[in-house]
Parts: structure tokens; sequence; C-alpha cells
């Protein structure tokens, strides 16, 4: 079984940053390819940004607009977003996520369907 915890979230004003983290318990870490997700009330879950296992480049929504960073230790089971210039809009749950199925031919998984577990949440508020 793979468990995720997130930590990090909290009450930012616009323009702000935060650094979400999310550790990972699972035999082969390395091996599976990460994502954060937020989801806010009423909306769709939606992707925010990958972390292949095969160490190719991280990727991103584009909404994300270079204001975040995914970065992930494999030697820790750690993964990381590093968030800037935070707006209103991303106000949401976020949410880590692993895929060790290895869904997605192309190893760059965008759908919350191909993520196999999932952390619990951590709330992202955006004020003004």
């Amino acid at each position: 079984q793979v468990q995720l915890v997130e930590s990090g979230g909290g009450l930012v004003q616009v323009g702000g940053s935060l650094r979400l983290s999310c550790r990972v318990s699972g035999p082969t870490f390395s091996r599976y390819t990460m994502g954060w997700f937020r989801q806010a009330p009423g909306k769709e879950r939606e992707f925010v940004a990958g972390a292949p296992w095969s160490g190719a480049s991280p990727y991103y929504a584009n909404f994300v607009k270079g204001r975040f960073t995914i970065s992930r230790d494999n030697a820790e089971n750690t993964v990381t977003l590093e968030m800037n210039s935070l707006e209103l809009q991303d106000t949401a749950g976020y949410f880590c996520a692993a895929d060790t199925y290895y869904s997605d031919i192309l190893g760059r998984p965008r759908r919350p369907v191909d993520y196999d577990y999932w952390g619990q949440g951590t709330q992202v508020t955006v004020a003004s």
C-alpha cells in the first residue's frame, strides 16, 4: 500500500508564496510518477503539475504560467510544489497523487484516473 501525506497549505495573500510537501510511503517511490492536483468547491479535480519517475522534465497545467515548480527527492520519498505569485483562483484543496501503474503511454499523466493513490489534501486559500 502506498500512503501520501501533504503539508504546507494555509492562508496567503495575493502575490504570496507557499510550499507544499508530500511525503510518500511506498516500496518503489522512484518508479512512481508523482502529481499535484487541486479541487475547488463545485469544481472538478484538475491537474497542476507532474514529476515523471523516469527523471524526465516536469510538466505543468497551462494556468501555472511559470509560477509553480514541482520537484522530487527520491532519496527522501518526497515531492514538493513551490507556488509563487498566487492568485485568488488558486484557492483550492491541493492533493498529492502517485501513478504506480504507468497508465500513460507517454509517461506524463494528467488525468486523475491515471493516478492510483492520493493524499488527504491540504487547503490553500488566497485572499486579497
